[in-house]
């Protein structure tokens, strides 16, 4: 992980410490906020690692970055001067406005890039090394699978509340709009994408059933 990247992880999961918490907080239970900052890092490394792992696997690199928005229009032209950090600022308006009853978990998009040694590896050296849709559909996917599996286990050993917390940053992130996860996965692989949306909502339907929201 570059510096670059370290410092966007970083400033997800205090956004996500926050979005765990804001209920907490808003009636001055501060204690809670140390719990969040533990949940959010577990899970957003974890997410960030299966990941890297994918990546690792399909001879790719990815970076991951605060989701921002910058587009307004369907013409190319039509976009802002500067991105706006919207993967930061929505999370964030939504805890406020709904009083940290509606966790928006979706901070984070990421990027990938084909390795010199997987266009050694498959084409020789001097072949297309361009990462297809369905490449980065299998990272993302990576994130969401791992993520899903840490709702598992937690929902057995513990603590539950970190059990649900995981599902619902996996259902956040398949979303299939701006360049949330779900997008990428989306349009490398609808099949894909069907599959692990209904294994998501599952989880976060066992999230709500118990009292998360």
């Amino acid at each position: 992980m570059n510096e670059k990247e370290i410092i966007h992880v970083i400033i997800a999961i205090i956004i996500l410490s926050i979005v765990i918490s804001f209920t907490e907080l808003i009636q001055t239970n501060f204690y809670y906020l140390g719990t969040a900052i533990i949940f959010a890092s577990i899970i957003i490394i974890t997410n960030v690692l299966g990941k890297k792992v994918a990546a690792s696997f399909l001879d790719a690199s990815v970076e991951h970055s605060i989701l921002s928005w910058s587009r307004y229009g369907f013409k190319p032209d039509w976009h802002l001067k500067k991105e706006i950090p919207s993967g930061a600022i929505l999370p964030l308006v939504f805890s406020a406005f709904s009083l940290g009853y509606i966790k928006v978990m979706a901070i984070l998009t990421y990027d990938t890039s084909a390795l010199k040694r997987r266009a050694a590896k498959r084409f020789g050296h001097y072949s297309y090394t361009e990462m297809t849709d369905f490449h980065t559909a299998l990272v993302g996917a990576g994130g969401i699978v791992i993520t899903l599996l840490l709702a598992f286990i937690t929902y057995w050993t513990g603590p539950e509340t970190l059990a649900r917390m995981a599902a619902f940053y996996a259902f956040w992130n398949m979303i299939p709009v701006s360049k949330f996860d779900g997008t990428q996965i989306y349009f490398g692989s609808r099949v894909l994408w069907t599959i692990l949306t209904l294994i998501t909502l599952l989880f976060a339907a066992y999230a709500i059933f118990t009292g998360i929201y």
